[in-house]
């Protein structure tokens, strides 16, 4: 009896936890719908012309349910379905790990652990820690299409960095005029970034985010080892997360032949 009320209650708790999930992920969207249709009046407004295609669907989070298919893992809740980047079309049960990195010594200079799927809402936060961390803000920065919206590249607090964040996939150095997360051909913001893109420099500071992030992300799982964590829960995990980063960094230190310089009286 008592082993049939423990898990009676795990999933009262497993289902309430769906129930909030449902509705932040409902919140999310809602932010997105209200800034594609910011974008829509904007450029009906400059163009005087009704823009084309139905208005984005404005979700009530308030009447949010989960899906029927929703699942919740009972050994790490805290974790989430996610894409498998190694293995395209699977799913794993994971953390999203975010790393900054800076462009001379690929030292990590800001990490997290999120429980989002996917990177759209971690660009404003994580540039904002970098500038925390290290006392100002970075001249450039870049991202990838996954960090793309254009609330992230207006945000006030990031008024300064020069930003380069790809619109849509680009290969070999190439971009596609096709509309990207339903903001309209032609938008300002949208616009602008693909034309700063295009050009010599945008290509050349967008080739170098290759060579400055991805290594050390390649240098962790396969040069360290490090595939998977050991522990359970997001604050755990994001402790464990900081220490493969922080060890990262005394690394590259030891490396250069860096050493601590003795206080003189």
């Amino acid at each position: 009896m008592a082993r049939r009320e423990s898990r009676l209650k795990k999933i009262r708790e497993a289902k309430e936890a769906l129930e909030a999930e449902a509705k932040q992920k409902a919140e999310e969207q809602k932010a997105e719908a209200e800034a594609k249709i910011a974008a829509r009046q904007e450029k009906e407004k400059q163009t005087g012309q009704k823009s084309r295609g139905r208005a984005p669907q404005v979700p009530n989070p308030e009447q949010t349910k989960p899906e029927s298919s929703s699942q919740r893992n009972f050994t790490d809740p805290e974790s989430r379905i996610m894409p498998d980047g190694a293995h395209k079309g699977s799913f794993v049960q994971a953390y999203n790990a975010q790393a900054a990195v800076d462009s001379t010594a690929q030292i990590i200079v800001a990490a997290e652990i999120t429980q989002q799927t996917n990177d759209k809402q971690q660009l404003v936060p994580m540039l904002q820690q970098v500038i925390d961390n290290v006392n100002g803000k970075p001249q450039v920065a870049s991202a990838d299409t996954g960090y793309w919206s254009a609330a992230n590249v207006t945000e006030e607090s990031l008024q300064g960095i020069d930003l380069y964040v790809a619109t849509d996939r680009q290969q070999h150095g190439e971009s596609k005029d096709v509309s990207v997360d339903g903001l309209p051909e032609g938008s300002s913001v949208l616009q602008q970034m693909r034309d700063k893109l295009k050009t010599e420099g945008g290509k050349a500071v967008y080739r170098m985010r290759k060579q400055i992030v991805e290594p050390v992300f390649g240098y962790i799982k396969e040069g360290r080892g490090f595939r998977r964590f050991s522990f359970r829960g997001l604050g755990n995990v994001r402790s464990e997360w900081r220490l493969i980063c922080a060890t990262h960094n005394l690394l590259k230190l030891f490396r250069s032949g860096w050493k601590i310089q003795p206080l003189s009286t």
